[in-house]
């Protein structure tokens, strides 16, 4: 009888140790449900075009009609004093704000413009400043002169001391478009069923010497060069590199690196030779502009879920205003990118939304 009630006993020992144990665990799942919370918060934001001069009282109406649209985020184009000046209002109303800054694309830049041998060169051995393709504000910098990238980073560098920045935002930090999206073509004149030669660039002097001494061939005496893929590759590392040695500058500074990039990663490396999954970035701000390559809502979607599935870091949508005047397609497109995994949408820009499309993010931001 004595031994019956130590089993007991001991049975009684084992069932109590399992439920403390159980009951050990039971926290942690409320943590982890926390955790999916926290990460399940959609970010509205928005890029914005600032101005030369800094506008106190423009800018506090700007701020709050931005916070009755539900959005957080700016991404504001501006030189350092100018942000400087802004991000204490912005701050005051719990709006994280962006330095927005144009990277190889250097439009009347009269710095640059001093150095043509910083420039872009295209397949007919044209630079950027002497042949615009498509616009004029199209004069590129080449990723493979090194003291164009100096320059760049150097930029950088100037953002970087701007206190309470959330981010260095990249924008045109790619290649002149070697294939325009299906809408734009017409806008053009033009019908690109090949990579044209003059709208195919990465043919700098230093590239091209780089490729023979690598690969024993110059790319323009071949004859088919956009048929290369180590060419292309050697022009997305150009690319790659940059942004990654950037990187290193805004980590350092504890900033973000973020970015406006093409839709996902494969049209990404074919239209404007850009590899952006693999950056080092804090987050991706794909512009799916679903109208340039006459698309429906659903590629929005699809776009972003790409994106998604082929980074570890997050996606912000960006969606185009003037194509979304519909209030229903707008709401369509911004739960779409949500649906499919993005952690945030950015539109460009809220300062052209109509009164209409204000209602449709003062419906959503109750419900994100």
């Amino acid at each position: 009888m004595k031994g019956f009630i130590i089993v007991i006993s001991l049975i009684l020992m084992i069932v109590f140790a399992c439920k403390e144990r159980v009951g050990d665990v039971e926290p942690l799942k409320v943590v982890e449900d926390e955790r999916q919370v926290v990460d399940s918060t959609f970010i509205l934001s928005t890029w914005v075009h600032g101005k030369k001069e800094f506008d106190q009282v423009d800018w506090e109406q700007r701020l709050k009609t931005y916070d009755s649209l539900g959005i957080s985020e700016l991404l504001v184009q501006g030189n350092p004093d100018f942000l400087t000046k802004l991000l204490p209002l912005a701050t005051a109303m719990n709006m994280k704000v962006h330095a927005w800054m144009w990277t190889l694309n250097q439009p009347g830049n009269k710095e640059t413009q001093q150095h043509p041998e910083w420039y872009a060169v295209n397949r007919n051995g044209q630079h950027s400043l002497e042949y615009r393709a498509y616009v004029d504000y199209y004069q590129w910098l080449s990723p493979f002169h090194p003291d164009a990238c100096e320059y760049i980073k150097d930029k950088v560098r100037s953002y970087c001391e701007v206190e309470g920045l959330a981010s260095v935002h990249l924008d045109y930090v790619r290649y002149v478009d070697v294939i325009l999206g299906a809408d734009l073509q017409p806008k053009y004149k033009i019908k690109q069923e090949t990579e044209l030669p003059e709208y195919d660039y990465g043919y700098h002097p230093i590239a091209r010497a780089g490729f023979k001494a690598l690969f024993g061939k110059d790319p323009i005496e071949m004859e088919h060069p956009e048929l290369s893929t180590e060419w292309r590759q050697y022009r997305l590392n150009a690319v790659t590199e940059l942004v990654n040695a950037i990187a290193v500058i805004t980590k350092e500074h504890n900033i973000e690196l973020t970015a406006a990039v093409f839709p996902f990663p494969e049209m990404s490396r074919q239209m404007v030779r850009q590899a952006w999954n693999d950056w080092n970035l804090n987050a991706a701000y794909p512009m799916l502009y679903h109208n340039f390559y006459r698309e429906s809502i659903n590629w929005i979607g699809f776009a972003t879920q790409q994106g998604v599935r082929d980074v570890d870091f997050p996606i912000h949508a960006g969606l185009y205003s003037p194509a979304l005047r519909s209030p229903k397609e707008l709401e369509q497109a911004i739960l779409i990118t949500k649906e499919n995994g993005a952690k945030g949408m950015c539109i460009f820009t809220a300062d052209d939304l109509t009164v209409a499309q204000k209602e449709v993010f003062i419906k959503l931001k109750a419900i994100l």
